[in-house]
């Protein structure tokens, strides 16, 4: 298992070097989108129209943000349970992101997608959102306001701390670790 330290957005290269197990801090840009925004891109994609902001060979991260206190860029950030976008994932994959960021497993077809469409699945510790946020040097607001907490967010990130769960090999870190273990 690997340290990598890398920039985003992420090249095909890239993708490809990661390993389920892998240690990995991003920096660069990444983007917020939950539930409500998904169900958008995706309404936009059946629709053959244009994404509100290019989602190519970037990172979304499944998160919904608190209200920053004065002085702060960004309140508590941690990611939500990953499966609840299991249904958006496989047709972001193929419009062309390459990596999502949440926490838990994943669908047999999200873990096929990885490996179609050359992606990765990254988790993030849920319990770090106070760490995580101060990881993030700038935030804002890219589209879909009105969704409040899930609106589309645009994150400058320096050494975002993150795990390979499922790599574009159909390499998947849950089961490697249980194996460990298994008698």
């Amino acid at each position: 298992m690997a340290k990598i330290v890398l920039e985003t957005p992420l090249t095909r290269e890239q993708v490809l070097q990661f390993r389920a197990g892998d240690e990995v801090f991003l920096n660069g840009t990444i983007y917020v989108a939950r539930d409500a925004a998904h169900k958008r891109l995706l309404e936009l994609i059946e629709r053959g129209e244009e994404f509100p902001v290019n989602l190519k060979n970037e990172v979304v991260f499944y998160a919904g943000p608190t209200p920053p206190k004065p002085g702060q860029i960004i309140g508590s950030i941690a990611p939500t349970t990953a499966s609840r976008m299991d249904p958006y994932t496989p047709a972001m994959y193929k419009y062309g992101v390459k990596a999502t960021i949440g926490k838990g497993p994943r669908s047999q077809e999200v873990r096929e997608a990885c490996t179609q469409y050359e992606a990765v699945c990254f988790a993030a510790i849920g319990g770090l959102s106070a760490l995580l946020a101060q990881k993030v040097k700038a935030a804002e607001v890219v589209a879909y306001e009105d969704l409040g907490p899930e609106a589309i967010r645009k994150l400058t990130v320096e050494q975002f701390p993150v795990m390979v769960v499922y790599d574009s090999h159909g390499g998947d870190m849950y089961e490697q670790e249980i194996a460990k273990y298994r008698t």
